[in-house]
């Protein structure tokens, strides 16, 4: 008996894609993740353009990740250049990336996972029946933008982060009013990796390789190392395609990455970081993981959603301490000075869904000569699509109904964050 399940334009991701599954005698025989977007060239965009540009049209790839496509592609041009920058520009360069964090977890959370575990189609019931759950995580949300706009300009698409430094930095009374509501909020926070936890999932794990960003004595979402959790490997931003590499396949628009030595399916994540830094994570953050039973090594992919949410306790810890810091340290992040030259460069970030990474290489004339970008949901993508047929399985063994099937392959996706529109990009 074969039976085929196909799921059009699944609810609540970023971007559009289908999933179509065959069940066999009870075992499922495809799987196929088939993303429908068109491609969007971004990488062609910046082609002839001069470095002065690049990083703006970068972050029009995503709204919600903007922040971390304008630090990538500057951390890229400045290894071209040679360019130092400061402990300063790095601090404001964090909170830029945290800000996306708590923009992005926030609406993941609460607008397209909580929904799932309430029985819920969507988050304006879930705003009805518990109003103060879905209220705090807006608010979370808020105060993500807040914060971007208080580093970067304005709410997405920064324009104050440049190559060597900021145009501008916020005012000390602005830096101290932003920590004190950074702190406030960590409560709220602390409360969502409880009520998470607390939500059933399947048990099941990835069969990927968890990658991320990594630095001894510091939780990175700003860095040139990454590492995978098999083996604890190390390779540095600019030795990427030694380690990962894209492949194309014949059902998705989207391409696929894995890793080089192993052909195994890459997950990057929330839970990828947590697993990965486990130990660098602020005490706080650390005892809400504890206490909500997720410890390294966590390889249920449904566990992404509580990892978000501890990342969003970590995050209110991180960014009061970087805010009181700004607001009384010594310093500047006054672009420096530098000279344009021909070259090679990589950039590494955590953005919210996981390792980013942007390639340049720019002529002696300051233009880009080439452009690689491999966005968190192409690392994915692979893995999604192999733990789709892990719980599909399960489900179809314990006689699972094709709707309950649905619902659940639906729940998993989710769960992974994907933003299908970036990995067209």
């Amino acid at each position: 008996m074969r039976t085929t399940l196909s799921m059009h334009h699944i609810a609540r991701i970023e971007g559009h894609g289908n999933i179509s599954l065959s069940i066999e005698d009870g075992r499922v025989s495809d799987v196929k993740m088939n993303v429908v977007e068109p491609a969007r060239l971004f990488e062609s965009m910046v082609g002839g353009r001069p470095f002065t540009q690049t990083s703006y049209i970068a972050s029009r790839i995503c709204g919600i990740c903007s922040s971390s496509h304008v630090i990538t592609d500057l951390l890229a041009i400045e290894q071209i250049f040679g360019v130092k920058t400061s402990e300063r520009t790095r601090v404001l360069r964090e909170l830029l990336v945290y800000g996306s964090f708590l923009q992005n977890h926030a609406a993941h959370l609460f607008v397209f996972a909580a929904p799932d575990f309430e029985g819920l189609d969507s988050a304006f019931p879930l705003a009805e029946s518990a109003p103060e759950l879905f209220n705090g995580g807006m608010a979370i949300k808020a105060l993500g933008n807040e914060l971007c706009t208080l580093v970067g300009g304005r709410s997405i698409h920064p324009i104050t982060c440049v190559v060597g430094g900021f145009t501008h930095e916020p005012s000390r009374d602005n830096c101290l009013a932003m920590a004190d509501k950074v702190a406030a909020a960590r409560e709220f926070c602390e409360k969502t990796v409880d009520v998470f936890a607390g939500f059933k999932v399947p048990q099941i794990e990835t069969s990927g390789d968890f990658m991320a960003l990594v630095e001894n004595g510091r939780y990175c979402v700003v860095g040139d190392t990454a590492a995978f959790a098999s083996d604890g490997a190390r390779f540095a931003a600019a030795d990427y395609a030694d380690h990962i590499e894209e492949y194309a396949v014949d059902h998705s628009a989207a391409r696929f990455s894995r890793r080089v030595s192993t052909k195994k399916n890459i997950t990057t994540s929330a839970l990828a970081r947590v697993n990965l830094s486990w130990n660098e994570l602020s005490q706080p953050a650390r005892l809400a993981a504890a206490k909500a039973g997720l410890r390294p090594p966590a390889r249920n992919p449904f566990l992404n959603n509580v990892a978000q949410a501890v990342e969003l306790v970590d995050v209110c810890v991180r960014c009061e301490a970087m805010l009181r810091w700004l607001a009384f340290g010594e310093g500047t992040s006054k672009p420096v000075d530098f000279e344009v030259r021909a070259g090679r460069g990589v950039g590494m970030t955590e953005a919210p869904r996981g390792t980013l990474i942007h390639e340049l290489e720019i002529g002696e004339d300051g233009r880009v000569k080439h452009a690689s970008i491999i966005t968190p949901t192409v690392h994915n993508l692979g893995d999604t699509e192999s733990s789709v047929r892990t719980l599909a399985d399960l489900l179809a063994e314990q006689g699972a109904s094709e709707e309950e099937i649905r619902l659940e392959v639906g729940k998993l996706v989710r769960a992974y964050d994907p933003c299908l529109s970036c990995s067209v990009h």
